[in-house]
């Protein structure tokens, strides 16, 4: 799903592209729309959520299963020149992971085929907060590059329970922390502008919270668990 999207969406933009750098008769829509100071919007999309996994000791990767996931959230934009840009970019984030255990995890351990995965729900309040350095606007379209931090609250951690993967509760932090990186362009519309974009994310904490059990088949050999992710959000201002 993620690659068809990503398809789809390099197609627009350089069929968009095109059009207006070879089009005659060129008119300019929103002519002083990004002279505003302070400006809104809001965003939808999709996201591929996967985790990049250290160990302590050689051993067969933890495969991980990933799903297209969905984004919401609001954009809170201020101007600082004709290329410089801070936005503040709050949404709602809902993402799923399966880890995928190989049978020698659990070697001298009895164990069922439900015990070799473990699928992690994620529902996220991420906030980032981003700098934004476009190129001159040509006719209604304006590329831009986009990076930052941001901090995201997992509300589905499971941090602070008690149970773990003996009762197949796989638990990760509540906070995390992450720093960001994309590309995008801005389409003005005649009534708006329309923004599609793509931008990694990438996990600067150890977001695991290991098992009771020092010797967890799940947990021990894990020395770091960090997301990495791949956005791809529609904005509307």
């Amino acid at each position: 799903m993620k690659y068809v999207l990503l398809i789809l969406l390099t197609l627009m933009t350089v069929q968009f592209t095109e059009a207006q750098w070879f089009s005659k008769e060129k008119v300019i829509n929103n002519e002083n729309f990004d002279k505003k100071t302070i400006s809104y919007g809001y965003y939808l999309g999709f996201n591929s959520y996967d985790f990049n996994l250290d160990y302590f000791q050689d051993h067969k990767d933890i495969q991980v299963t990933t799903s297209t996931g969905f984004n919401v959230g609001l954009l809170g934009n201020l101007r600082i020149n004709d290329y410089i840009d801070i936005r503040l970019e709050p949404g709602l984030v809902i993402s799923s992971r399966i880890l995928n255990y190989d049978s020698s995890y659990f070697n001298g351990i009895g164990f069922e085929d439900k015990d070799l995965t473990r699928e992690i729900r994620s529902t996220f309040i991420h906030i980032p907060l981003l700098i934004k350095l476009s190129t001159k606007r040509l006719n209604n379209i304006k590329p831009f590059i986009v990076g930052g931090i941001s901090t995201a609250l997992n509300l589905s951690s499971q941090q602070d329970n008690p149970d773990d993967n003996s009762n197949r509760i796989f638990r990760l932090k509540k906070n995390n922390l992450y720093y960001e990186l994309g590309i995008g362009i801005d389409l003005f519309l005649e009534w708006f502008k329309f923004t599609p974009s793509i931008r990694g994310v990438f996990s600067m904490k150890d977001e695991l919270v290991k098992d009771i059990d020092p010797n967890s088949p799940w947990t021990s050999n894990i020395s770091q668990m960090q997301t990495r992710g791949l956005f791809i959000n529609f904005t509307f201002q």
